[in-house]
């Protein structure tokens, strides 16, 4: 099973690239009508007193619930239990606390959102399902064309040194494969 080639385009992969997309012009966009609209209405200079409060604030509660998150990975190491869970909050804090840190009333709300545990759950239990889904339909693969290593460098014929190697991880319902191809022969 060799590897197939890879179409040429402009944007292999369009979900990611429109994610980008919003991520860095779309939301900073928003961000700056935002703060243009709640500065006409209450000043410029109660705008950023705003902004850098909530910041502080979000600070203060995003140490203490990063502190929180860490305790309870130890915890659950520490009873020998598989901390996905505490794992995954810890990940919402620091996203959270990554959004603070962007200057706009956008980010700083989503931001603050994810800092609260009653609003975490929800969320937790999304990415948890979004992860299960992703690997039990994943598949992996690596492939190369070229020399093994057992040539000097810089020389060398195209002989049987020049294969196409290909390793193949698929995990399927909780089950991990690891097909290794060499040459389009399977070795493993």
């Amino acid at each position: 099973m060799p590897c197939p080639p890879l179409p040429a385009r402009l944007f292999y992969n369009v979900p990611v690239f429109a994610k980008l997309l919003l991520i860095f012009i779309v939301v900073p966009l928003l961000e700056l009508m935002v703060i243009i609209e709640v500065s006409s209405r209450i000043g410029l200079a109660w705008t950023f007193l705003s902004l850098l409060l909530i910041s502080v604030a979000g600070a203060s509660l995003a140490r203490r619930e990063g502190y929180s998150a860490v305790a309870r990975v130890r915890e659950d190491s520490r009873l020998g239990v598989m901390p996905s869970d505490s794992l995954i909050d810890g990940g919402l804090v620091l996203a959270g606390a990554l959004m603070l840190l962007t200057p706009g009333y956008i980010t700083d709300t989503v931001g603050l959102l994810l800092l609260l545990p009653p609003v975490r759950r929800p969320v937790r239990t999304w990415v948890r399902r979004r992860i299960a889904r992703a690997i039990d339909r994943r598949t992996v693969r690596f492939c190369a064309d070229g020399d093994t290593g057992s040539e000097p460098p810089g020389g060398g014929d195209s002989g049987p040194e020049q294969q196409r190697r290909e390793l193949t991880l698929q995990m399927t319902r909780g089950v991990l494969y690891l097909l290794v191809f060499v040459g389009g022969r399977p070795i493993l």
